[in-house]
């Protein structure tokens, strides 16, 4: 999945609840509703009784945290439950992916082609100096903004019309091996994380290698059997035999004996 693609859903998707927190509360009523008949539940919210305060003689009577609350069981619910937790579904996914902003901000120009291809050269040429400030550490750097900007400039002129995504231009890049600095560029857009699912993924299977009997596995090894279990979908596609005889060719140690 590629981020400019789950920055768009993930906007999407926030502006779904927002318009479903102002309006999809009848709807949602209806559905529940209408299922709660099909179960032979009797679709109505259960009145609480009102609890009357004692009033004191010194008491405003017409003094608001002293009225009763004569709102409906229905309105009530909507909310206490409804509004509450779109709320917090709307606060959470803002939350959560908030730094997908950071990153279209920093590498938003290289998502799409029709992307690259809006920037003017001033805007394209700021755009990669700041990719380059982002992406040093001290005084070394992955790539150099000036050098980007050039390439960049070449690459808009012949780019085959089939390369549209980010993944298609770096494989065409790839296959001209002539543009070191914007392979480096979409080589990190194309590893940023999309989600925390990967992570999540290492961590269970963390639980089950680490296990009592395994205690004094030396860290590389774990590394090594972590990474076999996380991605053993890709694992099973390889043709394990042709590894092994390679494998084997170049570290034979055969003595001829006569």
């Amino acid at each position: 999945m590629l981020i400019d693609v789950a920055i768009d859903q993930i906007k999407g998707l926030i502006v779904f609840f927002e318009k479903y927190r102002e309006f999809g509360f009848s709807q949602a009523m209806f559905v529940a509703k209408k299922i709660a008949t099909n179960i032979e539940v009797d679709p109505k919210f259960v009145e609480k009784r009102q609890i009357h305060k004692k009033r004191h003689f010194d008491e405003n009577l017409n003094d608001e945290s002293t009225q009763s609350n004569h709102e409906s069981a229905e309105e009530s619910f909507r909310i206490d439950y409804f509004l509450y937790i779109v709320d917090e579904a709307i606060g959470s996914l803002k939350r959560r992916f908030e730094q997908y902003q950071t990153f279209e901000d920093i590498f938003g120009f290289l998502f799409t082609v029709n992307k690259l291809n809006s920037f003017d050269a001033n805007n394209l040429e700021s755009c990669c100096d700041h990719l380059e400030i982002f992406l040093k550490h001290g005084m070394s750097s992955d790539l150099d903004g000036k050098d980007l900007f050039e390439e960049l400039k070449i690459i808009r002129e012949i780019l085959p019309k089939e390369a549209k995504t980010a993944t298609e231009i770096l494989s065409s890049l790839t296959r001209l091996n002539c543009f070191p600095n914007a392979i480096i560029a979409y080589r990190i857009l194309l590893t940023l994380p999309v989600t925390v699912a990967s992570a999540e993924r290492s961590f269970s299977k963390l639980k089950l290698l680490k296990s009592y009997l395994r205690s004094t596995m030396s860290q590389e090894r774990l590394n090594g059997l972590t990474l076999i279990s996380v991605e053993s979908d890709f694992l099973e596609e390889l043709d394990c035999t042709r590894f092994i005889n390679d494998f084997a060719a170049q570290n034979a140690r055969r003595t001829i004996f006569r």
